[in-house]
């Protein structure tokens, strides 16, 4: 679907806001069927459910109960097994430890371990009001559009954060190294659009922003990156064209760590937004927390240009014991339920799973697939009517994958019974639909 569509079929209901049930329920199938039937949908097939919230009567529907490829709506059920383990009011605590003793003056002789917790943004995305900022059109997938745009809020802010607090905790120097323990919980990878690394750290989602703003024709285009490292090199040239050509603009790869844009960008056009993914965001992480300390006037004695090595960690219970030198705590986890749905974040939505196996003591997908199986029967849903038994990641749409609108509809019945999730999940879902991804 669309999005222009889909915001008409959203249109429809609010037909149902200012009249009666039966009236309503008249335009609204006349202004649906409209959409469906035109010759744009000619070969579709359409599974359609709306039903009041509180009594769960049909108000309209179309093959309410047939199975379907589910695609992004997925996301329902990730969120809601995501929201029974950990609850609206979590939050991540991103941890920094140190390794050794700090003398009197302020030398660190050993290292810093900063502990990844699986927060999703790590205050990369949280505005002055302590939301988490997003547009309708996501930088994760500014390579498939010309709409992509940047959230204000700083990318490195909450690695600028744990930074200050190392510094205020009275360490100078770090004469070892600085270290990142990504062994929360198992590596993974998320399909469809967007990143495919779904690990334990993550700054910026694990990209690096390229914004390219046309110049004058004949001239070169203003080619700018964030979040701004050493640890990346980026070799661009972009001309600006005539205002009738065709954004022209490649990206690659040759070497870890190297990348090269090229192309054309016509003049008078708003900045094109591309990205970067990072191929390791352990030491991506590493070098831009290094970055970070030596702003905060940490002086640090390793490279921020080597890689991080999980050999060079001490085992994960003797991580726990190390004295806590700094800590990161996110937004409540209400506001990652918001990024996900409003913009059909698949990379965040990939990562779910993961957590809620965290939750559960274990490590793995499958853990975290059993773990959801288990919230959606606590739904009432039953496992293999739902697609987040199969694939709780909210991913694409894959050949295997089915679902049914009745499931999608009485999920967020049941979850209006909650409390606790019910203003999440209504202050959250509004675009889901109208994302094509």
């Amino acid at each position: 679907m669309n999005p222009a569509s889909a915001r008409l079929l959203w249109s429809c209901l609010v037909l149902l806001a200012g009249m009666g049930w039966a009236e309503g329920s008249e335009k609204l199938r006349s202004a649906i069927e409209g959409v469906i039937n035109g010759p744009n949908y000619k070969h579709a097939h359409w599974g359609i459910l709306v039903a009041d919230l509180e009594t769960g009567e049909p108000i309209y529907e179309l093959n309410a109960d047939k199975l379907f490829t589910p695609a992004s709506t997925t996301k329902l059920f990730s969120v809601a097994c995501a929201l029974d383990a950990l609850g609206p009011d979590f939050r991540f605590q991103t941890p920094v430890v140190r390794r050794g003793e700090v003398d009197a003056a302020g030398v660190l002789n050993g290292d810093l371990i900063l502990i990844a917790s699986g927060d999703l943004t790590l205050g990369g995305r949280t505005d002055s009001a302590g939301k988490i900022a997003f547009k309708d059109s996501d930088h994760t997938y500014a390579n498939g559009n010309t709409t992509a745009e940047l959230t204000e809020p700083d990318p490195l802010a909450g690695l600028n954060d744990l930074a200050r607090q190392v510094a205020a905790a009275g360490i100078k120097q770090v004469r070892g190294n600085v270290l990142v323990d990504d062994r929360l919980f198992d590596p993974a990878e998320s399909t469809g659009s967007g990143p495919i690394r779904v690990t334990p750290i993550m700054v910026n989602d694990n990209l690096i922003d390229v914004l390219i703003t046309p110049a004058t024709a004949g001239k070169p285009a203003q080619v700018t990156t964030r979040p701004a490292t050493s640890s990346v090199v980026i070799d661009s040239q972009v001309a600006t064209v005539a205002k009738d050509k065709p954004i022209r603009v490649t990206l690659s790869a040759p070497a870890p760590g190297r990348f090269v844009v090229r192309g054309e960008i016509p003049e008078g056009r708003k900045p094109l937004l591309r990205v970067l993914e990072i191929d390791d965001p352990a030491s991506f992480a590493r070098s831009l927390f290094i970055e970070a300390l030596q702003r905060a006037g940490v002086a640090v004695e390793a490279s921020p240009l080597a890689s991080s090595s999980r050999a060079d960690l001490p085992p994960r219970e003797d991580v726990a014991k190390l004295p806590q030198v700094a800590n990161f705590t996110s937004p409540p986890f209400s506001e990652n339920v918001k990024l996900i749905l409003k913009v059909s974040h698949n990379l965040h939505a990939s990562t779910l799973p993961l957590l809620v196996a965290v939750k559960h003591g274990k490590r793995t997908l499958e853990a975290g697939l059993r773990s959801s199986t288990t919230s959606l029967r606590k739904l009432g849903l039953r496992s293999r009517q739902s697609p987040s038994a199969a694939a709780p990641a909210g991913r694409g749409p894959t050949a295997s994958l089915r679902g049914r609108p009745s499931n999608c509809c009485g999920t967020c019945r049941r979850g209006r019974t909650s409390p606790s999730t019910w203003p999440v999940c209504r202050g959250s879902a509004s675009m889901a639909p109208w994302r094509p991804w």
